[in-house]
């Protein structure tokens, strides 16, 4: 999928998180805008393939402070893979995590566009969407660099372990899962979100 068909279906799935902060406008970055966000999101420029990997297992007392919160883990690969056909530099991502209260892997994924939020002081930010209205996830960096912001409404997840048809249902962000900061790591820990045999070498290779 293109770039041109993306990019509105991106825009569109954002709306709806959007509306959670009031005033929000959102546009597409410019090409400046985007290389300078690509090379803070993977530590340097990207060239033609890269990954960025965040990870957050949430301990005992962050969870008793926060009882509703049904994540107790989360891991996010975002990948970049440039496009000789197009000649654009296409951004997705993978996120895994597991719940507080139930056992089993869950899954979720699509494809991203930058955006720009005009209300954050012109704040870049990944947005992704899930085909077939699986809704979305925002992701932001912190000042630093050294972690992201996942901001979601809901999404489309599935377990590792069973046919998507079967497992198929939604994280909803409900009072302590909308927003989660997650922090920069080494590439090895995303390695169980990889696909095929080339990418789970290429995140493993030091």
């Amino acid at each position: 999928m293109k770039l041109a068909v993306i990019l509105p279906l991106v825009l569109a799935a954002l709306v709806g998180a959007a509306r959670a902060e009031e005033g929000d406008d959102i546009r597409e970055a410019s090409k400046a805008e985007a290389e300078t966000f690509n090379a803070r999101m993977y530590a340097g420029p990207p060239g033609s393939k890269a990954y960025a990997c965040f990870v957050r297992r949430y301990d005992a007392e962050h969870l008793a402070r926060h009882p509703k919160q049904k994540v107790a883990s989360m891991k996010l690969l975002v990948s970049a893979e440039y496009d000789n056909e197009d000649k654009q530099l296409h951004n997705s991502f993978r996120l895994g995590f597991r719940y507080r209260h139930r056992s089993g892997d869950f899954r979720s994924g699509g494809s991203c566009s930058q955006v720009v939020f005009t209300k954050d002081g012109n704040e870049i930010r990944l947005g992704c969407g899930i085909d077939c209205e699986g809704g979305s996830i925002g992701v932001a960096l912190a000042k630093d660099d050294k972690s992201a912001i996942v901001r979601l409404e809901r999404i489309r997840v599935w377990q590792n372990d069973k046919p998507d048809s079967e497992a198929e249902e939604s994280l909803m962000a409900g009072v302590d899962d909308g927003i989660f900061r997650l922090d920069r790591t080494d590439n090895s820990e995303c390695a169980p979100l990889a696909t095929d045999r080339k990418e789970l070498a290429a995140l493993r290779h030091k």
